[in-house]
């Protein structure tokens, strides 16, 4: 029976942690790991095949469609079974196989478990050479529970442009505030929401057409005199509520277009690459931290668990590390050595690219490597010897 075997030398930093980088066929490994892993995992990322007939550096990306089609619907099989109640997956992949990988996830998540899609620029300079300048790529985003998943998952932090909307010109001793309007749509209103109101200074103010008031005239007049309706400076205004900063909870709803000046491109990342490895061939097409800096904290809080199935050049696991996540990484080529772990060493070492400023993150942690037993291509003595692996890689 496949097991995994602890090597030491490729191991570093603290002896006891639980993070793992694992060497071998994601399938095997999955199937030793679920005992372990069944419903814990917070977040997985892959970055699989795109089999978009490239040949790359570290990979060759040409799989027969049925095949690539056939392997990563038992990937998804083997993966859903790991995720938590409120965990989620997320894939990325480009315009060759997105809409045969939605359906086919679809097949394995169910449609109605589909949360969105999102649009990443990972270029901004334009390919004059084809039809059309491609400058995106896609993240498919799925959920174990759609409903647990939307109660847990965390809202973006708030921008200095959503900050400055507080303001306090009437002086408020609570601080800080902005406005909302005091009327609402009308669809779903009850008779007391429609009333003449009267401000303070003896104004009357009627309400537009379609249009009912947010309180009752019970409830708006406790709230005009606890101050918390805003007629203007001058007492004449439409009623507006006032929004405490104090009282906010700060923090914006994710949205589905993601820009390279907000998460970073590839260029972004193999120059990250290149300041790591100036003498290493690096991944054409890595993912930047910041992407994945993105998904986790939207996904994840501090010790969840986070599984990268397509670990790569260890981009995953160096945010997780980062952001003070759990982590796995599962690889099946010999860059994991070359670059993933060697990557892990300097990140633990305090390495400063990256997201390492934004994090504050200064060093420290581990990970324990772990190596597939089964086929004799990843033994011990080959370990720097082994094909190109064929998987698209952050």
């Amino acid at each position: 029976m496949a097991k995994l075997n602890h090597v030491t030398e490729h191991s570093y930093g603290d002896s006891n942690t639980e993070n793992m980088l694992i060497r071998g066929d994601n399938h095997l490994v999955l199937d030793i790991l679920k005992d372990k892993l069944l419903g814990k995992i917070k977040c997985i990322y892959i970055d699989p095949p795109y089999n978009n007939q490239e040949k790359y550096t570290h990979y060759h990306d040409d799989t027969n469609h049925d095949i690539w089609l056939q392997n990563i619907s038992k990937t998804l099989l083997k993966l859903k079974q790991l995720l938590s109640e409120d965990g989620s997956l997320w894939i990325s992949i480009d315009d060759n196989e997105v809409h045969y990988l939605k359906v086919a996830a679809d097949k394995v998540f169910g449609r109605k478990n589909f949360i969105t899609t999102v649009i990443w620029q990972q270029r901004t300079s334009r390919e004059n050479r084809k039809v059309f300048s491609n400058n995106h790529e896609y993240i498919l985003v799925y959920a174990r529970n759609p409903k647990a998943f939307k109660l847990s998952r965390n809202l973006l932090p708030a921008t200095p442009e959503i900050l400055a909307r507080y303001k306090n010109p009437d002086n408020d001793p609570r601080g800080p505030w902005q406005s909302v309007s005091a009327n609402v749509q009308a669809g779903h209103a009850v008779s007391n929401q429609f009333y003449e109101l009267i401000a303070p200074n003896g104004k009357i103010h009627r309400l537009p057409n379609g249009r009912c008031w947010a309180y009752n005239k019970q409830r708006m007049n406790q709230e005009i005199a606890k101050n918390n309706i805003w007629f203007g400076k001058d007492g004449n205004g439409v009623p507006r509520i006032k929004k405490f900063l104090s009282q906010a909870t700060l923090g914006v709803t994710p949205e589905t277009l993601w820009l390279c000046n907000e998460v970073g491109s590839n260029k972004m990342a193999k120059k990250h690459l290149l300041s790591l490895f100036p003498e290493e061939p690096v991944f054409d097409t890595p993912k930047p931290e910041q992407l994945i800096q993105r998904i986790l904290e939207i996904s994840t809080n501090e010790g969840d668990i986070v599984l990268d199935a397509f670990l790569g050049s260890g981009t995953t696991s160096a945010v997780a590390q980062k952001l003070n996540r759990q982590y796995i990484g599962i690889e099946v080529g010999k860059h994991i050595v070359d670059l993933a772990v060697s990557r892990m060493v300097k990140v633990i070492q305090g390495e400063p690219g990256g997201i390492s400023k934004e994090a504050n993150w200064t060093g420290g942690g581990g990970y324990k490597f772990y190596q597939l037993e089964a086929d004799l291509l990843y033994s011990k003595n080959a370990i720097s010897d082994s094909p190109l692996s064929l998987r698209e890689c952050n």
